[in-house]
Order: structure tokens, then sequence, then C-alpha cells
């Protein structure tokens, strides 16, 4: 298999960017969500498989550290940082509810659960979703395709209209870059509720 090139893969990112700009409304929504929910004490807790686990690891990342500018440690947590903890409910309980199950040991009403999955069918990412919302927390999707079983269960839904994984991972990261702007563009006091 001769791979693209890199103008080709160029050209297809730049089409699927010229279609994602319907989701402009639906990315700033989601991240007031965020916002609103750290002004008022909560937390963001976040979650995905694969790249999609580098992903969320990435937007909790830089609320703990910072991303462009000096500002107090916000409360951020990637459910699928913790090796122990992933085996631990895996063998227990099985991979399905790894996340879930951290959802419903850290999540309170008012935080946010961010889900990432490009295929919008990744049982884990969906179960934890409907932990969420048992306990009133805000669900976002990061989706693409159609956006898979996952469509209809947040709050808040970002997909990406292509079918190429790593075009939707890429338009992800851009996503969680323009929530981490307005993060930054937030007066935020020292101390928090």
């Amino acid at each position: 298999m001769t791979p693209p090139s890199f103008e080709t893969s160029l050209t297809e990112l730049r089409d699927v960017l010229d279609a994602c700009r319907t989701l402009a409304v639906a990315v700033e929504a989601a991240g007031q969500a965020i916002i609103a929910s750290i002004q008022r004490g909560g937390k963001l807790l976040s979650c995905g498989n694969g790249g999609s686990a580098a992903d969320a690891l990435h937007l909790a990342e830089e609320l703990v550290g910072r991303y462009r500018i000096e500002r107090r440690a916000l409360p951020g947590l990637c459910l699928n940082a913790d090796p122990t903890a992933i085996t631990c409910i895996c063998n227990d309980y099985g991979y399905e509810q790894v996340f879930a199950r951290g959802v419903q040991a850290l999540g309170r009403r008012g935080d946010v659960l961010v889900g990432f999955t490009t295929s919008g069918n990744s049982a884990n990412v969906i179960a934890a979703f409907h932990a969420a919302a048992k306990l009133g927390v805000t669900t976002i999707l990061l989706a693409g395709r159609d956006g898979g079983q996952a469509r209809g269960l947040c709050q808040h839904e970002i997909i990406v209209p292509s079918n190429n994984t790593a075009r939707i991972q890429e338009i992800h990261t851009l996503v969680l870059h323009q929530w981490l702007e307005a993060i930054d563009a937030t007066p935020w006091p020292e101390m928090m509720p």
C-alpha cells in the first residue's frame, strides 16, 4: 500500500477543517460549560482509548499545569491516566466499566465529563456518559463519523464530519486547544469556591 502524500493529507485536512466551521457554536458552548463548572468549584474529568486517551490526558494536564499563560492550577483529572486503577477495574468489572467506575467514584453534580471516541462507539466511554448522567455531571462528546452510539447521549456534542481517524483526532486537538484558549482568557482567582 502506498501512503498518501503529505500534500494529499494536507488537502484532506483542509477540507475537513472547512467542514468543521459548522461546529463553532457547539465548540464554544462546550468550552463555556467547562469554564462555568470550574468557576462553581467543579472539575473536569476526561477519558478515551488509544489516541483518544492521549487527547483526554492532554486536556486534563493542561488544566492542572498550564496552557499558554501563567495562571492558577485548575482541576482536571484523566480517568485513563492511572494504570493501577485501570487494571483493577478491568480485572474486577471488565473493560466496559473502566471509566464508569471512575466517574462513580470521582464525579459530582456540576462536574464535566469529556469523552473522546473517534467512532462514537467505545462502550466504556458510553458507559461513562451513562454514569455521569445519573450523577448530574455535564457530558461532552468529541467524536467523528456519524457520532456512533454515543450520539444523542450528551448535553454537548462535537462530531467531526470525517471518516478518517487521523483527521478526526487532529480536529479534536484543535477543539481542546480552543477550549484552553478560552480558559486562559478567563480571569481565575487564586482561591476557588
